[in-house]
């Protein structure tokens, strides 16, 4: 049949016909596929179980070929898709120097051998932040289109542009709304990647699927395909297992739009197991672990979320020698100027575990990629932080100041309590409660928290300070008096001052914050 030609069958409507039919197992499913995007009077495709081996990339737009938009619920299900070994999937890499200004933060133009690359390319060089792809491509007006803005790109420099090969490739497609893939196997043999989204489209859906040895990515969005998108019970296993973590480049998924939910799902040993953009994400029972077997070794971000004011809730997982990140890497302008700054975040529930790991390791870290942000809204409770088979580590938190540093005397609204601790040094907890025991007479007391403030922050409120037994002059008479507190004192303002109208001794109970709380 010739490529436009449609098959359709209202009987019998399922790959196992179609193979009948061509006897070639690529061609059974693009055919079967067209006809599913054009009536049918089905609303789903079942590969009866089989598995397909694919040459090369199925571009799922050609496969249609009269339609560049889908709308209507479809799915596609149980079976498998398995690359077979050829040169079709080399990846492609083009390096081309382009202008950018923030001004058009999702733009480069004055792009040279612009021709050469492809949609759905990764965009790589100096100033770009993680997971950013080539969303459109211009080449009459020389531009690309790019699904995020770049964080501290030059107004001209050099980028490299890698294209990855998928099993099952969706970029052609302008739009897709409401497509799920249910209980595949998408099996990349260490050659291919997985899926490719469309570059706009809402509520994809992946449940009980496996991504089992894809190459590079397993999931892939290159613009706002993966708007409101599920990721249910799906088991992600790397390719790259034997690999030590510094070696490995595999990634599960990424977002960069809002609402995805995350759901249930397990990965083992992906340098990351997602880039999650956007805010109102919902992540939740999740288990991905990322060690290797070399011990105390380096560990990777399993989740990176790319948006200040994220408004995410990262509930009931499993993290398992990773740590979760979070990053303002996709702002074209990441200085903060007005807004809520890192914000929006709840982390509850949660277990963290580290097995040998050297004991500078932190399983959170807050990375600002401009200057003058700030904690405004951060929930961490109710955690488990366990450390095994190797040294206590230290602490389990840290502001990476790799590019600027947290303004800790205006953060507002932190809350971490109920955490449990295993093997960890100190142990933040914000508001925390400690107990100030002077011996020797005297009118300053002065109460060190640096242990307990979280993210190396600064003493910013006491919210009660109440003797614990009897305060006593230098004569050992009781004194009845109430000391007045002082905030931002000792090394690193990370202590408060307790003054009294003269010298006393005894032990109060301090209750200090690192924040505004209101």
């Amino acid at each position: 049949m010739p490529d436009n030609a449609i098959l359709q069958l209202t009987q019998n409507y399922n790959y196992g016909t179609y193979l009948d039919a061509f006897r070639d197992e690529t061609l059974a499913f693009k055919k079967a596929f067209q006809a599913l995007f054009n009536f049918t009077d089905h609303e789903s495709l079942d590969l009866c179980g089989y598995s397909i081996a694919l040459d090369g990339p199925v571009d799922m737009h050609a496969a249609v070929g009269n339609r560049d938009s889908f709308f209507t619920r479809r799915v596609l299900r149980n079976g498998q898709f398995e690359a077979k070994a050829g040169s079709a999937w080399d990846d492609v890499v083009v390096t081309s120097t382009a202008s950018y200004s923030s001004t058009s933060d999702t733009q480069l133009t004055n792009v040279t051998n612009i021709a050469a690359i492809a949609v759905g390319s990764l965009v790589e060089g100096f100033g770009v932040g993680s997971e950013v792809y080539v969303k459109a491509v211009d080449v009459t007006g020389q531009t690309l289109t790019l699904s995020s803005p770049l964080w501290s790109a030059a107004t001209s420099q050099s980028y490299t542009f890698t294209r990855f090969k998928y099993l099952l490739d969706f970029s052609g497609f302008t739009s897709i709304i409401r497509f799920s893939f249910d209980s595949l196997d998408f099996n990349g043999k260490s050659l291919a990647s997985g899926v490719m989204l469309s570059p706009e489209g809402f509520i994809y859906h992946f449940k009980d699927c496996f991504f089992t040895s894809n190459k590079d990515r397993c999931i892939t969005s290159i613009g706002r395909g993966c708007a409101g998108m599920l990721i249910d019970r799906c088991q992600f296993l790397s390719n790259e297992q034997t690999l030590n973590v510094v070696d490995r480049k595999s990634i599960g998924f990424n977002t960069n739009e809002n609402d995805v939910k995350i759901r249930d799902n397990r990965a083992v040993r992906y340098k990351h197991f997602g880039i999650v953009g956007g805010t109102g994400n919902i992540i939740t029972g999740n288990h991905f672990f990322q060690g290797d077997d070399i011990g105390t070794g380096e560990r990777t971000a399993g989740i990176i979320f790319t948006t200040i004011n994220c408004k995410t809730t990262f509930f009931g997982n499993y993290v398992d020698n990773a740590y979760i990140q979070w990053t303002n890497e996709h702002d074209a302008t990441p200085d903060f100027t007005i807004g809520f700054s890192f914000g929006g975040l709840i982390v509850t529930g949660n277990i963290f575990t580290a097995n040998e790991t050297a004991s500078w390791f932190r399983w959170i870290h807050v990375k600002p990629f401009g200057t003058g942000h700030f904690l405004n809204g951060f929930t961490i409770t109710d955690n488990v932080f366990k450390s095994l088979n190797g040294p206590n580590l230290e602490r389990v938190e840290v502001a990476d100041t790799t590019h600027a540093v947290l303004v800790h005397g205006k953060a507002r609204n932190v809350t971490v309590t109920g955490n449990m601790y295993n093997n960890i040094d100190n142990r933040m907890q914000n508001p925390v409660t400690v107990s100030a025991s002077i011996s020797a007479p005297t009118t300053s007391w002065e109460v060190d928290v640096s242990e307990s403030i979280p993210f190396g922050g600064k003493t910013r409120t006491v919210i009660a300070a109440i003797p614990d037994g009897q305060i006593s002059d230098g004569a050992s008479q009781p004194v009845f008096e109430q000391p007045y507190a002082t905030v931002r004192q000792g090394v690193g303002e990370a202590a408060i001052n307790l003054t009294w109208s003269k010298p006393v001794s005894g032990k109060m109970k301090v209750t200090v914050r690192c924040d505004n709380p209101t």
